[in-house]
C-alpha cells in the first residue's frame, strides 16, 4: 500500500467523472491487502476500492441520465451485456465480468471515471457518508430478500459478525426474523460487542456451549435459516448442526476449499443456497433499507481511520478490531 500522484481522469463519452468523497473498506479489499490467490490476476499498481459515494463534477458527451452535482453509488460488478448470463438479466454472474478496483482502478483516489450504466442515484434522505455503504448493504439485502426463506417469526442465526454478516442481520431483522449473530474469539473485543450495541443476541463459540444456546434460542429445534458470512472453511460444516430439519443455509461469504459429510444435508432435505453479489434492485432495496433506518448506519459506521495512514486501518479490519472502516476521501485533495 503506498500513496502516489496521479492524473485526473478525463472521463469518455458515456462515463461520468466522479469526485469521490467516502469510501469504505470491504473483506476483498482485506484480501487485496493480504494478496490472497484470488486477486493474483490484478495488474499491479492497482487503485483499490470499490465501496464508495461521490458527486459528479464532469460528464461525457452521450451521459444523457446524470448531471452535474448528481449524488453518486457506483455498482461495481460491470457485466459484458452480451452473454447469456447478461441477456436473461443475471448480470452478477455475467461471464465476463470486471470488477471495480481489482481488475480497473477503483475508489481509494479523489476522482474516478465511471460508465453511465454503472451509476446509481443517492436520494436526498440518505446521508453521503452513509450511502458509502449502499454496495455491502445490496450484497445483504440480495442473500435475504431474493436468496433467502426468511419470513416473520423465523429464527436466524448470522455466522460471522463482520460487515456482511452485520448487515445481513439487520436486514432479517427487517424482514420479521427473530437474529442471533455468532463470531469466535478474535471478534469479542469489537465486532460482537457492535452487534450488541446493533440489538443482537450474540455466540462466541469460543467459549459459549453451542448446543445450549441451539436449546435457548430454538428450544433445540434448531435455526430456520443460517446465513454463513464467515468466508472460512468450518462455516458450512458448522451451519449444517446448527440449521433445523427442513430449513435452509445461505452461502455468502467465500470460503474456498472445505471438506465435510454431505449426506446430513440430504437426509435433513437442508436447502443449501448461494448469494453473490449483487444487481440493481437490489441497490434500490439498500439505498431505501438505510433511509429507513432499518440498516443502522450511523453505528455501523467506523470513521476513525484515514487513507494517509492505511496500514492501520488494514490491520485493525484483519484483527478484528473493526468491521466497517470509512474513509474520507476528500484528506487526499488537501
Amino acid at each position: 500500500m503506498d500513496i502516489i500522484s496521479r492524473k485526473r481522469p478525463k472521463p469518455s463519452p458515456h462515463e461520468a467523472l466522479v469526485e469521490v468523497d467516502y469510501a469504505g473498506l470491504c473483506g476483498s479489499d482485506a484480501g487485496i491487502y493480504e494478496f490472497e490467490s484470488a486477486f493474483e490476476r490484478m495488474n499491479l499498481p492497482t487503485v483499490i476500492g470499490h465501496e464508495y459515494s461521490g458527486h459528479i463534477v464532469e460528464t461525457g458527451d452521450a451521459v444523457t441520465k446524470f448531471d452535474v452535482g448528481d449524488r453518486v453509488v457506483e455498482r461495481p460488478i460491470r457485466g459484458c451485456g452480451d452473454c447469456y448470463q447478461c441477456e436473461i438479466g443475471e448480470s452478477n454472474v455475467c461471464q465476463n465480468s470486471v470488477i471495480t478496483g481489482v481488475d480497473h482502478d477503483g475508489a481509494y483516489e479523489p476522482f474516478i471515471a465511471v460508465p453511465e450504466k454503472a451509476l446509481h442515484q443517492v436520494p436526498d434522505g440518505v446521508e453521503q457518508q452513509h450511502a458509502a455503504m449502499v454496495e455491502p448493504t445490496s450484497i445483504g439485502a440480495r442473500a435475504v430478500i431474493q436468496n433467502s426463506r426468511v419470513s416473520a417469526g423465523d429464527r436466524i442465526l448470522i455466522e460471522g459478525p463482520g460487515p456482511i454478516g452485520l448487515l445481513t442481520a439487520q436486514i432479517a431483522r427487517a424482514q420479521g426474523g427473530d437474529v442471533v449473530v455468532s463470531g469466535v474469539g478474535q471478534d469479542a473485543d469489537y465486532r460482537l460487542p457492535l452487534a450488541e450495541e446493533l440489538g443482537f443476541e450474540t455466540i462466541n463459540i469460543a467459549t459459549d456451549d453451542l448446543n445450549l444456546c441451539r436449546e435457548e434460542f430454538t428450544d433445540n429445534i434448531g435455526y430456520d435459516v443460517v446465513f454463513d458470512t464467515t468466508g472460512h472453511p468450518s462455516g458450512l460444516s458448522s451451519a449444517v448442526e446448527e440449521v433445523r430439519k427442513g430449513g435452509q443455509i445461505v452461502l455468502i461469504g467465500q470460503t474456498g476449499e472445505t471438506t465435510m459429510e454431505y449426506s446430513p444435508l440430504v437426509r435433513a432435505e437442508i436447502d443449501l443456497q448461494c448469494s453473490y453479489a449483487s444487481m440493481y434492485g437490489d441497490f434500490e432495496n439498500a439505498l431505501r433499507l438505510i433511509d429507513s433506518g432499518d440498516v443502522d448506519a450511523e453505528t455501523f459506521i467506523d470513521d476513525r481511520f484515514s487513507l494517509l495512514n492505511a496500514d492501520e486501518a488494514f490491520e485493525s479490519f484483519v484483527g478484528g478490531q473493526t468491521c466497517k472502516p470509512v474513509f474520507d476521501v476528500s484528506e487526499l485533495r488537501s
